[in-house]
């Protein structure tokens, strides 16, 4: 979105911004393409998973654009020290978070294993505070889980790209990956939520490796190095 021309650094909790006990603007009550409650309440079985993959604003599409399975997607602020942050202030590099999505999904209908699939296939994991020439701390790679479930997979699948990864020349996936109690998601100000559906010209600066981590249902992620190096498909 935008470039910082200072060294990104993150602050620690002494540093960071003070923020604010409640929002300081209103979020949208529905998605503008799925027509879903953004903050719900969410239908009884449905789940979370939380991403960060560069600017949210293509990334958010590269979830509400799957076929099935997705029942909501929201843009936020996630895995910093700020109350309730505003866009210019987690700019600022002051408050510790990234720029996250949050994907509510029926896993009747869609597995943790896809999305992961799409989280790392989406963007480049290796390049530590930035993504592509979105270059701060707002901008790095992250996964926050909700379950000892969800954390397994995510590790078992960073192994795997890892592995695909090395083999194409890539470094180190430098993806943040914690649990994401005690990390709260801060949902975004109006206009960045479905950003591209609004504006379908907008910027959108995800490009990912090229490097395909496997199929999910055919690959078993925690015994070996899943097969396929062709390039992804481009969905923007």
């Amino acid at each position: 979105m935008f470039l910082h021309s200072r060294t990104p650094q993150l602050p620690t909790p002494e540093q960071a911004l003070r923020g604010r006990p409640e929002p300081a603007f209103a979020v949208p009550e529905r998605h503008t393409v799925l027509g879903t409650p953004l903050l719900g309440p969410y239908p009884e079985g449905l789940e979370i998973a939380d991403f960060g993959l560069g600017c949210f604003w293509g990334a958010e599409r590269k979830f509400w654009q799957l076929p099935s399975g997705v029942h909501t997607t929201l843009v936020g602020y996630q895995g910093g020290y700020t109350q309730n942050p505003t866009y210019e202030e987690v700019c600022s590099g002051l408050t510790g978070h990234t720029e996250a999505v949050r994907v509510v999904y029926d896993p009747n209908k869609i597995s943790y294993n896809r999305l992961l699939q799409v989280f790392w296939e989406s963007h480049n994991p290796t390049q530590g505070f930035r993504q592509g020439n979105d270059v701060g701390t707002q901008y790095r790679s992250a996964i926050h889980t909700h379950s000892p479930a969800q954390q397994a997979a995510a590790e078992a699948s960073r192994e795997a790209y890892q592995k695909v990864l090395t083999a194409s020349g890539y470094g180190t996936i430098t993806t943040e990956l914690l649990p994401a109690q005690g990390r709260d998601f801060y949902p975004a100000e109006a206009y960045h939520q479905q950003y591209l559906d609004k504006n379908p010209a907008g910027y959108c600066g995800l490009g990912g490796t090229g490097v395909l981590l496997g199929d999910p249902f055919e690959t078993n992620w925690g015994a070996s190095c899943p097969t396929g190096l062709t390039p992804a498909p481009t969905v923007d």
